[in-house]
């Protein structure tokens, strides 16, 4: 890989990483603790426009995130990864685990009914991926070329 396309990579990383930090304290604080107060009557329809409008919003950014974690992952060019590589390589593993192991499995579950109990535990396992997002974003920083 060229100097050239690997800062570019290294500058989209790093622009579509803090993307999804800003979108997972928004939802985290604002958007996951309203859901309590829509109301037992809508909240089933809710959580499945949620869950629908939700993905074009956070899928694309997140499958060219994972794409470009592989490509700085990889030793190209004869450059073996660093610390600061590999550990963002397994932030973005953990959140994706929490995020079909956890958080779907909670939004399928709400999206039939609101459960408080659901609710709470997808606000509180949310706090996984937004800590993990946070330190990615760090991380991202420090990649970028001074």
């Amino acid at each position: 890989m060229s100097p050239q396309v690997y800062h570019g990579a290294l500058l989209v990383h790093c622009a579509v990483t803090w993307y999804m930090v800003g979108l997972i304290w928004f939802v985290q604080v604002v958007h996951y603790p309203l859901f309590a107060g829509v109301g037992d009557q809508a909240s089933a329809a809710y959580q499945r426009a949620h869950m629908r409008k939700t993905t074009w919003v956070t899928l694309p950014p997140m499958l060219v995130e994972a794409l470009l974690v592989v490509l700085l992952v990889l030793p190209l060019g004869g450059q073996w990864p660093g610390w600061v590589e590999l550990t963002g390589a397994v932030f973005l593993a953990v959140i994706w685990l929490s995020t079909f192991l956890i958080q779907v499995p909670c939004h399928e579950k709400l999206a039939l009914s609101f459960q408080p109990q659901i609710h709470r535990r997808l606000v509180a396992s949310n706090w996984i991926r937004t800590l993990g997002w946070t330190c990615r974003g760090v991380l991202a920083l420090m990649l970028l070329p001074l």
